[in-house]
């Protein structure tokens, strides 16, 4: 099965999204900074407490624990390295996202 490449496109920052949204709604840029910054302050919150997030069509956030185990440095590939268990953020997409992701 064959993957296709994607072809890498601008980078959109959380200014680009805060301007977006401000233009589209006709918001102050700074009313919609703060309201961004609370949400992701929120989900940080919510994560850090290690409860999962969840929005319906969009996706879940959700802590998990990556188990140890032993990476290599290209550079000296004979030298093990222990890469220690911890914890990470997955992030599955939902229904709607999905579906958009497929056209």
């Amino acid at each position: 099965m064959s993957q296709e490449i994607i072809k890498k496109t601008a980078t959109n920052t959380k200014k680009t999204l805060i301007n977006g949204i401000a233009a589209d709604k006709q918001i102050h840029p700074n009313d919609v900074r703060q309201v961004i910054q609370a949400f992701l302050d929120k989900i940080i919150q919510t994560l850090a407490k290690g409860e999962r997030l969840e929005f319906r069509d969009f996706g879940i956030f959700e802590v998990i624990k990556r188990k140890q185990k032993i990476g290599r440095n290209p550079k000296k590939a004979d030298v093990p390295i222990v890469i220690p268990a911890h914890l990470a953020v997955k992030f599955s997409p939902g229904k709607e996202m999905k579906k958009r992701l497929k056209k």
